[in-house]
């Protein structure tokens, strides 16, 4: 990729709006821009400019004789970020115009017949960590504060944006490196007496560094929830109140609900932010022996939804004793993360239902129970998980990756010093555990891993 020339693109999201902005950046900036623009005042950086956008009169032109408004097509604000102070450390000029596609898609085409070149996904973006003002972690985190769905997971997004996995991954690199460096030096250096770690001091400094790493990778379970959400089917035989119970939980008139059996006969599905975290609701048909064609397709939907789920909430009725349908589905549900719900909770139990423990109560009816369900749907995706969000923790496949990778390295090295394999060889098992935690920050990345990452972003990031 080509960091000397300019680009431009539109960096509002498509459609009309209040105000749209399009973005150049690069050396040729302020010279491709200011042809374009009737500014009030100079161009400063980091300040905001009331200006007007007007067809230029040829290339490197003079701005037109003030008085005369006939070029004129719109009012703007142009702001300048000086190099190397701006996102991509080059040369930026936004222009904030009122938000017509068609006033911003000719400014972008005013860009290209100067000079400049349309930017591909991520590229400002790419540009800003290829310019080392950010590391790869960061770079990530901008794509997913942009597509975040809850306010939590924008509060982690911006949390890695600031480096919080990039400072929880820096002290372990360094202790890795400063092991490699004094095996490197005994190697080296065998003839000046430079002393040599023995084995026991070397395995305790491996274990220092496999145990945080390990929890690291641990981490990655609930961050991927954060990261990408969790489904929720909810299942129950007919009429024990799974539609209510869905429409409680999306806080609205979601599901159709009678009080006929049978009623949902397709899935319904919702999302909705259980203590910020995206929970996709699945609404199943009841289950139970179908009485046509059409229930008979849904029940067999509602199977497919309950082995797919990541939590399943089964659904039972308090006030009828157990029927065989349940007794199957809670077999079942055995094989996955389960809440048993029994739900009618304020009408009239049968002897029966007593006695049933470990499981939430609620009345879909009344609201009974439902702060309840969330807390319990909340425990068993982990909670908010406090501490360790504020520290840094994978929310990313690829990092997951890179961290076992090392943990590989590490556990080799191990082995390597409990066999006493020489030095040389041992530090192939170390420089093999390093070279992951590189990748993760980007210290050390292929161009294919980059071009894969940026080109999930949006155009004009």
């Amino acid at each position: 990729m080509n960091l000397d020339d300019t680009i431009v693109a539109i960096a509002t999201a498509p459609g009309r709006g209040g105000i749209g902005v399009v973005r150049l950046a690069g050396p040729e900036a302020r010279k491709i821009a200011l042809p374009m623009l009737r500014l009030k005042h100079d161009l400063e950086p980091t300040r905001a400019i009331f200006g007007e956008l007007i067809e230029p009169c040829g290339a490197g032109a003079p701005a037109r004789d003030p008085e005369k408004n006939s070029s004129r097509i719109d009012e703007v604000v142009v702001t300048y970020f000086a190099k190397p102070h701006s996102y991509t450390t080059d040369d930026i000029i936004e222009i904030s115009a009122h938000g017509s596609p068609i006033v911003l898609h000719h400014i972008v085409e005013l860009a290209l017949a100067s000079g400049a070149r349309l930017a591909e996904p991520g590229e400002f973006t790419m540009r800003a960590f290829l310019n080392g003002r950010i590391d790869l972690t960061q770079a990530e985190a901008v794509n997913d504060l942009i597509n975040s769905q809850t306010l939590y997971q924008a509060r982690i997004a911006a949390q890695q944006l600031e480096g919080a996995l990039s400072r929880r991954l820096q002290p372990l690199k360094q202790k890795l490196v400063e092991l490699i460096a004094a095996l490197e030096a005994g190697i080296d250096f065998a003839e000046d007496d430079v002393s040599v770690l023995p084995p026991a001091q070397i395995l305790e400094r491996i274990a220092a560094l496999c145990a945080p790493l390990e929890e690291l990778a641990a981490s990655f379970a609930y961050g991927k929830i954060v990261h990408e959400g969790l489904t929720l089917a909810i299942v129950g035989r007919p009429n024990v109140g799974k539609s209510s119970l869905f429409n409680r939980l999306v806080e609205r008139e979601r599901a159709i609900v009678t009080a006929s059996p049978g009623t949902t006969r397709d899935l319904v599905s919702e999302t909705v932010a259980i203590g910020g975290i995206p929970v996709k609701l699945v609404d199943t048909a009841g289950i139970r022996r179908a009485l046509d064609e059409a229930e008979s397709i849904g029940i067999r939907k509602s199977m497919e939804a309950l082995a797919d789920a990541d939590l399943v909430l089964v659904v039972l009725d308090y006030s009828q004793p157990l029927a065989e349908e349940d007794h199957e589905l809670l077999r079942q549900a055995e094989q996955r993360p389960t809440i048993v719900v029994e739900n009618k909770c304020d009408l009239n139990h049968v002897e029966t239902a007593k006695n049933r423990t470990g499981r939430v109560r609620t009345s879909a009816t009344t609201g009974e129970g439902i702060p309840q369900l969330r807390d319990e749907i909340l425990h068993h995706i982990g909670g908010q998980a406090g501490p360790q969000s504020e520290s840094g923790f994978l929310t990313n496949l690829r990092h997951q990756d890179r961290v076992r990778e090392s943990l590989a390295g590490l556990a080799a090295a191990r082995v390597a010093v409990e066999n006493k394999v020489p030095h040389e060889m041992l530090l192939l098992d170390l420089y093999s555990a390093l070279r992951p935690l590189d990748e993760i920050t980007g210290a050390t990345t292929t161009d294919d891993i980059l071009n894969l990452i940026f080109s999930t972003f949006c155009i004009g990031k």
